[in-house]
């Protein structure tokens, strides 16, 4: 098993690690365009290295180290779960999603303007009123026009969401860099993507707080942007409200767009649902968002999942309109996707009409996530690095 893994070093740590085996700078680039830009899976498709270099490296303990797809699940709207085994046995899940689940509607990007019926901005969401109800089911199977790769970040979750299936594992141990990056790679190969040609958008939605693994976040993104080739402006990083992680995010230039997971109107609702809040309040969350230099058409999504009779009332959205106010953003509003042992409820749609209406009439563009995969629990909550066969894992295969 390989213990030094190469796919995650930047292009800076490879041409270190080139030098240090007496080798010149161009290596360095041949080795990243393999690992980033061809996606190999082993040294040996390494093709423009020598036979000895390849074999120098192999005695030095180095191998390309992708994360390896090792179970799946398909839905019956063609959303794939996938079981993530990394090099020391540690498993998480991730899911592809083609065809997206409508998160990025409204945001301003290139990603938000492929979404199928949806190309209006956030203004002329807001503009047009528009109660938009053919999302609150999941989708029948359809033709790949674009793609979401919905992506891990730890192995479990330390945050403890009282609504999420993920926050019964607890947390095990941060994901590395090039852990991170590996699952877009290995979902990548399996479905034989072309950078460049097929539309892929990323969001780090999956298990764990990508601000409580920050450092190996961010570095994962420069190998995503600068190595594989995906734009920023077609990622999006959830968090549960991590504030210095925001804080920190704030001042980076190279970064996905943001998605704060407000999922309630005030704190006394908030610290019951997700227990972090008493470490950081609505308030503060807030402010610190404001801080964020926004570019040019990008809003910062506030992620709501409506949990019936807890938090899905007019007056919550009465309070919802009040705190963003002022705020350049957009709302998601998901469906709470159930979970075994979690005593929760979904809302009823009528009240999710109205609460979506509100929110519009209020002058804050709101949409409804798509459910994708909720019949082999890959929606959003549902992550449990599940391995029994009534979940709907079964043995890998090939796409289809």
């Amino acid at each position: 098993m390989t213990s030094r893994a190469l796919f995650g070093l930047t292009k800076a740590e490879l041409t270190a690690l080139m030098a240090g085996l007496g080798q010149k700078g161009y290596r360095a680039v041949q080795l990243a365009d393999a690992l980033y830009k061809q996606r190999v899976g082993e040294l040996d498709g390494v093709t423009t290295f020598p036979v000895a270099l390849r074999e120098q490296l192999v005695a030095e303990g180095y191998g390309v180290g992708l994360p390896e797809i090792v179970q799946a699940a398909k839905s019956v709207d063609g959303t794939e779960r996938y079981l993530m085994r990394m090099a020391d046995g540690e498993t998480v899940e991730t899911v592809w999603m083609p065809d997206g689940d409508g998160g990025e509607r409204g945001d301003g990007s290139e990603a938000a303007a492929e979404e199928s019926g949806d190309e209006e901005s956030a203004e002329e969401a807001v503009a047009g009123k528009k109660i938009d109800t053919r999302n609150w089911g999941a989708l029948a199977p359809q033709g790949f026009r674009r793609a979401t790769i919905c992506i891990s970040s730890q192995v479990g979750c330390a945050v403890n969401c009282q609504f999420c299936l993920t926050a019964k594992l607890g947390i095990k141990r941060n994901l590395t860099a090039g852990e991170i990056a590996g699952q877009v790679a290995a979902v990548l190969n399996r479905h034989g993507i072309q950078i460049g040609k097929d539309r892929i958008n990323l969001v780090f939605m999956g298990m764990g707080e990508p601000f409580l693994n920050y450092d190996s976040f961010m570095k994962s993104v420069e190998i995503l942007v600068t190595g594989i080739g995906i734009s920023e402006s077609r990622m999006t990083v959830s968090t549960s409200g991590i504030l210095p992680g925001i804080e920190a995010y704030a001042k980076e230039t190279l970064r996905p767009k943001l998605a704060l997971s407000l999922n309630a109107s005030n704190d006394v609702v908030r610290e019951q649902i997700m227990p972090i809040t008493r470490k950081w309040n609505i308030a503060a969350l807030l402010e610190a968002v404001q801080k964020i230099p926004l570019k040019t058409r990008e809003w910062v999504t506030f992620e709501y999942v409506l949990l019936g009779g807890v938090n899905d009332q007019p007056e919550h959205a009465r309070e919802v309109l009040t705190l963003l106010a002022g705020i350049r953003s957009k709302v998601n509003l998901i469906v709470w996707n159930p979970g075994p042992g979690i005593e929760y409820h979904q809302p009823e749609p009528a009240d999710v009409v109205v609460f979506q209406k509100m929110l519009i009439d209020g002058g804050i563009p709101t949409y409804i996530r798509r459910p994708r995969g909720r019949d082999i629990y890959a929606a959003c909550g549902q992550l449990k690095r599940t391995v029994s066969e009534e979940a709907g894992l079964v043995t890998i295969g090939a796409p289809g």
